[in-house]
């Protein structure tokens, strides 16, 4: 039985980060016909302590066997399952710069399940400069379009300005996650959930890092 994501402390936040990354190498095995994987082999791949995966995998619940290792397949599933990613995300992106069109082509958005079904802006010619066979459609016409699409999830690229803005008429329309990738700190009821993705704290973490690595001088 997986553990209900209401239930998780916020302390497991950064274990459910990597677990794309283990799933990758998780998937690029089974690839090659391997069934099991030792923590450390994982470890290795990962750049961190044998224990720190063994305390991450302790999340999925599969359980390793010594001398042998983990059940790579039962690792996927259980990964899988607990993520979310073993049916398809359906979702729609608004704002359609340079920064939303990278993400339309991520591959590693799409092995994990992202599927965007339809891509809004204000300029409309936009449209054909759009990859991926998306289709394209004027902002305003965001609300009437997601009555028909039934997706719950919307990738937020607009300027900060019109962040709110679109939250609502994306609330308003049915989207229950949206993933927000601008300034703005969006006001969403209870059941809307939101993830901020700042690239200012993520450079602030980098150059934090880059302090405290400074070779001294003796």
């Amino acid at each position: 039985m997986l553990m209900n994501f209401r239930s998780i402390k916020i302390d497991k936040l950064p274990t459910i980060r990597r677990l794309p990354a283990y799933l990758n190498i998780l998937r690029d095995l089974f690839v090659k016909g391997e069934q099991y994987v030792s923590s450390s082999y994982l470890a290795e791949k990962m750049f961190v302590e044998p224990i720190l995966v063994r305390k991450d995998l302790e999340l999925t619940r599969v359980a390793g066997t010594p001398r042998v290792g983990y059940s790579i397949e039962e690792l996927i599933t259980s990964i899988e399952e607990f993520l979310g990613c073993s049916d398809n995300l359906d979702a729609v992106l608004v704002g359609v710069g340079q920064f939303g069109a990278s993400l339309l082509g991520n591959r590693g958005l799409r092995n994990f399940g992202l599927r965007v079904l339809a891509a809004f802006d204000e300029d409309s010619h936009k449209a054909r400069t759009l990859a991926h066979r998306v289709p394209f459609f004027e902002i305003d016409r965001l609300e009437e379009l997601l009555q028909r699409l039934h997706v719950t999830i919307a990738i937020l690229c607009v300027p900060s300005e019109d962040a709110q803005k679109i939250t609502d008429i994306l609330v308003a329309s049915g989207i229950r996650g949206i993933w927000n990738f601008t300034s703005e700190n969006l006001a969403v009821p209870e059941h809307v959930v939101t993830q901020k993705e700042d690239l200012a704290s993520g450079l602030a973490v980098l150059c934090a890092k880059l302090v405290r690595n400074r070779p001294t001088h003796h």
